[in-house]
């Protein structure tokens, strides 16, 4: 599963991040990187689909496998790849527009959050109405029933609370978030990474945990 191959493959990658090396270890790539991540995505997805919500695991990559490629269209840094290995398991239409979870692998540690980063307008609208019909206390719940496994709510992206709101109302604080993330911090390697029923076994269990800022998201600001 995630063993010493795919290890060293990811820490040489940060020590050689540029095309030339890629290239000729491209073949480690899909023998010790994508092969047992499919694999692992394939194990998990009819667990998944029983979750609420449910969510989705799409054997291949760009599905819940994601490009090792890097997008440096608009950044400063040019390296051409990531360096760690990034899986999304998610409810709704798409990957990256859906609530859902992410596990990230890095060479010697591993990481996972939950929620959704950017909800869009009518998203938004729905969230913030709920919020203030009960005070942010459905909000609140979700977040603690996930805390408690190892994350940290995301900072929210505005300064103050937006105009239109009474910024004195209970609750009004969680108004400044324009979506719902959690994460945890990065945690060294466990010895269930290294087979892949004991590997899908702690994904799953993963997913269980932040079932409750999907739901909420699902039931508050999705889908409705």
């Amino acid at each position: 599963m995630i063993g010493e191959a795919f290890r060293s493959f990811l820490f040489e990658l940060d020590k050689n991040n540029n095309r030339e090396w890629f290239d000729v270890n491209k073949s480690r790539y899909q023998k010790h990187v994508v092969g047992p991540m499919l694999e692992l995505i394939g194990t998990v997805d009819g667990a998944l689909s029983q979750l609420s919500p449910a969510l989705r695991a799409e054997p291949k990559v760009n599905g819940s496998l994601r490009r090792i490629y890097r997008d440096t269209r608009f950044s400063k840094d040019k390296t051409p790849y990531h360096t760690h290995v990034h899986l999304i398991f998610w409810t709704g239409a798409h990957p990256n527009r859906s609530p859902g979870v992410h596990v990230v692998f890095n060479a010697d540690s591993f990481a996972f959050g939950s929620g959704h980063w950017g909800l869009d307008k009518d998203q938004l609208e729905r969230m913030r109405a709920q919020i203030v019909l009960d005070g942010a206390e459905t909000v609140s719940a979700a977040v603690r029933a996930v805390a408690k496994h190892g994350v940290v709510l995301d900072p929210p992206a505005l300064s103050r609370v937006p105009r239109g709101f009474d910024k004195t109302a209970e609750g009004a604080e969680w108004l400044r978030h324009k979506g719902l993330v959690v994460k945890s911090g990065e945690m060294p390697f466990v010895p269930a990474l290294e087979k892949l029923d004991d590997a899908a076994q702690l994904i799953v269990g993963i997913c269980d945990k932040m079932s409750p800022i999907n739901r909420y998201l699902v039931d508050h600001a999705w889908l409705k």
